[in-house]
């Protein structure tokens, strides 16, 4: 099926009918005129997205029609026919705008074969037109998570991308569920189509169905044009609608007919039209909870949370820390300094590191992109920090060998020597896994206890765990 909205316009009957009956039994929707100003009228709510127009019209011609059309920024593409091989008409209805022209008697086949033409082109030009609106593209920068839980998130990923289901993702905000949303997409035989990320937060109640569904031009006050809505925006891939619990309830009984119907009314459109789209759903929200209270209907829960993928908080996978803030570092600072390099302190990456982040990955990414504004000499200090991360109680956390007295350099040094003794009595004195776990190397462990202490390095191990004795 095809989401496009034909107009078949002929003075003949017999032709209009044939044409008409041809195209609907390929899939189209089709509506027909008999004449220009008929056309005209139709064409005007600005939802028609092909019109197949014979160039000879009793009054207003199909070339004087095209003109008027465009003068008026209708945005409808017209397949000129005539019975007259004419090369002459064929180039003024292609400088006039016309998208294709095709002499009569039409052949079925190569009508089927111009209008795929004509409709994937106008397709890629709508869809570019929502990429530079939306401001989308294919995030090339992946990152590996090291986590069980975020592996795991991953191989569900994969395993539902290859389907059609509907996915619902959870998790608090800022844990990247939109990432999860375009992980899928991207990992689906959707993949070459559109993915368009909707905040259903974001828009306002009264315009939600028009952004959907879209509108024909004069549907309501300010509709001076027609817009085709999000979700044929997306025909043939992916609409993500992120914070779905905010979406009003009277909404939520028109995409559970979306997703049952695969169809679409635009507003002020009597006739449906066909959609194929895939639909990934995420929430911070109790979707089960709001059911409880009446908020959200319980049929379209269940149709959305098909497949459910919960992505964890940061403070629940830690073995992610280290390596995500290196990653939103070297990303940050290509985007923000010019592609200098950009250093933190021990200190700063010891603070990160034992920082709850309850605003989740977002609040990282803004907390590094403020360090870098901040850096002097391209190196990010404890003072470059926002005040939810220096005024954590740290010496709660690491005990009371921290106190913030001193230089900014000397209660650096404490809180170091607080961290790697507070991580070597975690792991059971074992140096080597509180080294891992600091993510650094044995011998710089050994070298900063050197420094703490004032006093020679304790031994060495070698890879296969025995010590080292030195003389």
């Amino acid at each position: 099926m095809t989401s496009l909205q034909l107009l078949v316009i002929d003075d003949e009957p017999a032709i209009r009918q044939v044409v008409t009956s041809h195209l609907r039994k390929a899939g189209y929707t089709v509506d027909q005129a008999s004449d220009g100003e008929t056309a005209m009228e139709r064409l005007s709510r600005g939802d028609v997205d092909i019109a197949l127009c014979d160039i000879k019209l009793p009054g207003l011609s199909g070339i004087e029609l095209l003109r008027q059309a465009r003068a008026v920024n209708v945005d409808t593409a017209f397949i000129m026919m005539t019975a007259f091989a004419s090369v002459d008409t064929a180039i003024e209805a292609i400088k006039a705008g016309a998208a294709d022209y095709m002499i009569k008697p039409l052949n079925n086949d190569e009508l089927l074969h111009r209008l795929t033409k004509v409709g994937d082109l106008r397709g890629l030009r709508a869809e570019n037109r929502v990429l530079r609106r939306l401001v989308l593209g294919v995030n090339k920068e992946v990152f590996g998570f090291n986590s069980p839980a975020m592996r795991e998130m991953e191989h569900m990923a994969a395993k539902v991308a290859h389907t059609n289901s509907t996915v619902l993702i959870t998790g608090e905000s800022g844990t990247g569920k939109g990432v999860v949303a375009r992980l899928i997409h991207q990992q689906s035989p959707r993949a070459e189509g559109p993915f368009i990320p909707v905040n259903c937060g974001a828009i306002p109640e009264n315009l939600v169905e028009s952004e959907f569904f879209g509108h024909t031009r004069g549907a309501f006050t300010g509709a001076d044009k027609a817009r085709k809505g999000l979700f044929l925006e997306a025909d043939g891939g992916t609409i993500f609608l992120d914070e779905i619990g905010e979406l009003p309830l009277a909404l939520q009984v028109k995409l559970l007919h979306v997703i049952e119907q695969k169809e679409v009314r635009p507003v002020g459109e009597e006739q449906t039209r066909p959609v194929d789209v895939r639909i990934i759903t995420a929430t911070n929200r109790d979707l089960a909870e709001m059911v409880a209270q009446g908020k959200f209907r319980e049929d379209l829960y269940f149709r959305l949370s098909v497949f459910h993928i919960h992505v964890p908080p940061l403070r629940e996978r830690r073995q992610d820390l280290s390596a995500l803030i290196k990653f939103l570092l070297q990303r940050s600072t290509r985007r923000m300094s010019n592609g200098q390099e950009i250093t933190l302190d021990p200190g700063v990456e010891a603070l990160l590191m034992n920082y709850d982040w309850p605003g989740n990955v977002r609040e990282m990414e803004n907390v590094i992109d403020r360090a870098i504004i901040l850096a002097d000499g391209n190196h990010i200090v404890m003072a470059d920090l926002p005040p939810q991360i220096t005024k954590v109680d740290q010496s709660a956390r690491l005990g009371d060998g921290f106190h913030s007295s001193g230089t900014l350099r000397e209660q650096m040094r404490k809180y170091e020597a607080a961290l790697i003794y507070k991580t070597i009595e975690e792991t059971g004195g074992d140096r080597r896994a509180a080294a891992q776990k600091l993510n650094i190397g044995l011998s710089s462990l050994y070298r900063k206890l050197e420094e703490i202490e004032g006093q020679k390095p304790l031994p060495e191990e070698d890879h296969s765990g025995q010590e080292v004795r030195q003389e």
